[in-house]
């Protein structure tokens, strides 16, 4: 159970993973996700179901290494086995013919809209999705994402490959030339997910966006994924982890993502010092 069965690096430390998880390929919808531990003493983080094979018995996991955990599994190879995969957790998107459907994905943001944008494709919406990454060698999943596209735009910061500019901007320029747009899904970083909201909000267009709080054990419980939204408090686990986008307080999200900067920092560099950590290439140096 749990045995990684394929693996490979598709960017600078992201990486894309198979795994044999029968229960949860059959179970999972598109938005929800799992928790896992990689190894006994390992920390619980959560990662978005970005594909899966219900006959095969399989989900795929895709990841951008910036914390332990997230390094240590960028050195698990073909064969071994995570500790534990408990999911699917969270509420599942809401999907229905819309109409137009505008995906909106940032960075490593685009593996959790994948599945949200083959959902919606299925149930016979026009999807127009915009992918945007800081330069051509960080954007991902590209490929996938046109399979399940009527129209995929891609946009670099610095203009090396596709739109020279922001997904923002691509997003304004089908506001302006007269897209109808009925739905807007965003996902990626939070200053990026709070910008599109700026611009669907003066447009007046439903927009979805899913949150990545801090999480621990993703039942509700113990309350470190608090989000504020329509200025209640609600927990990103099982209240979400997507919610309406224009009640979303990003300012606070963005407070609580940093809470633990320092500890994590600690946390990296001990890791660095184990023969695991002595196998990975950190930025800036070994």
């Amino acid at each position: 159970m749990f045995e990684i069965l394929e693996k490979e690096r598709i960017g600078p430390g992201v990486n894309r993973a198979v795994i044999s998880a029968p229960a949860i390929a059959q179970a999972h919808r598109p938005g929800q996700f799992i928790i896992l531990r990689t190894h006994e003493n390992g920390e619980r983080i959560p990662l978005t179901v970005a594909d899966k094979d219900p006959e095969k018995g399989t989900i795929t996991l895709v990841w951008q290494e910036v914390g332990v955990t997230t390094y240590y599994m960028g050195t698990m190879c073909v064969g071994e086995k995570l500790q534990d995969l408990c999911g699917p957790l969270g509420k599942p998107t809401h999907i229905e013919k819309f109409g137009t459907v505008v995906g909106v994905g940032g960075g490593i943001g685009v593996a959790p809209l994948f599945p949200i944008t083959k959902g919606m494709y299925e149930a016979g919406n026009n999807v127009i999705t915009i992918i945007g990454a800081r330069t051509e060698g960080l954007l991902i999943m590209t490929e996938d994402m046109k399979k399940v596209s009527h129209e995929t735009l891609i946009a670099t910061d610095d203009g090396s490959f596709g739109i020279h500019g922001f997904v923002t901007q691509v997003l304004q320029g089908l506001i302006d030339k007269g897209t109808k747009i009925d739905l807007a899904v965003a996902i990626g970083p939070v200053p990026m997910m709070k910008a599109t909201v700026n611009v669907t909000r003066k447009a007046n267009i439903p927009t979805v966006v899913s949150l990545n709080p801090i999480m621990v054990d993703g039942t509700g419980m113990c309350g470190a994924c608090r989000v504020e939204v329509g200025g209640k408090t609600m927990f990103g686990c099982v209240d979400g982890p997507e919610f309406d986008a224009f009640e979303v307080d990003f300012d606070l999200l963005m407070k609580r993502l940093a809470m633990y900067k320092g500890p994590e920092l600690i946390a990296l560099n001990n890791f660095r010092e184990t023969p695991r950590g002595c196998q990975c290439t950190f930025p800036g140096g070994a």
